[in-house]
């Protein structure tokens, strides 16, 4: 598989359009014989940038994502329970996923996918390394391995490369996926990203 066709996903654990772009980015991209690269960052870089918060403690933008979001999980059909610690600190997760990235990267994403259903699916926080090795030991890695690997220095380099790549990019949010250099922002933009695989852009 080329680069050519590859899709890349930033996102960060805390953005629960991010988690419901995830559940669709991979599947979608298949159908046209792509693949996806997944790529966490942390949207507080990026915000240092915009000048932007999260959008979760915005007036008004606020409430109407904590409808918005439970409507489009009813929507795709998925669970969605919104938890109590938002916006949660997805640096261990996202220096977890590095870690076995290098390794493994399909167990990397799938650590990804078992994060988020924790923190947006079942409604944890998912903030601790503690709780990402325990969720990783439900994959079958070693808390222990988990865990010191979240410390290695090259692990955490990682982040904030990707994070400093990303902004650079042009990233100002989550999820944001790329095609080459078509951008496209948001989960609700899927389905314009699948018309652009399938034609070719426009």
């Amino acid at each position: 598989m080329t680069s050519a066709q590859t899709v890349d996903f930033y996102f960060d654990f805390a953005s629960p359009y991010g988690y419901l772009g995830g559940l669709r980015i991979d599947a979608l991209a298949a159908r046209h014989g792509y693949g996806v690269t997944w790529r966490p960052i942390l949207l507080g870089a990026v915000f240092k940038v915009t000048g932007m918060s999260a959008m979760m403690h915005q007036p008004l933008r606020g409430d109407y994502l904590r409808r918005d979001v439970v409507r489009f999980a009813r929507l795709l059909g998925v669970p969605l329970t919104l938890p109590e610690v938002v916006p949660v600190n997805g640096i261990a997760a996202s220096r977890a996923y590095y870690w076995l990235e290098a390794r493994e990267p399909a167990a990397a994403k799938a650590l990804a996918r078992a994060v988020y259903h924790a923190h947006w699916g079942e409604g944890r926080d998912v903030g601790s390394p503690e709780v990402v090795a325990e969720i990783g030991a439900g994959l079958g890695h070693a808390p222990a391995a988990l865990l010191a690997g979240i410390q290695e220095p090259a692990v955490k380099a990682r982040l904030r490369q990707e994070t400093d790549a990303a902004i650079a990019r042009g990233v100002f949010g989550a999820p944001f996926f790329f095609v080459g250099d078509e951008p496209f922002w948001g989960a609700d933009r899927l389905d314009h990203l699948e018309r652009w695989l399938s034609t070719g852009g426009w």
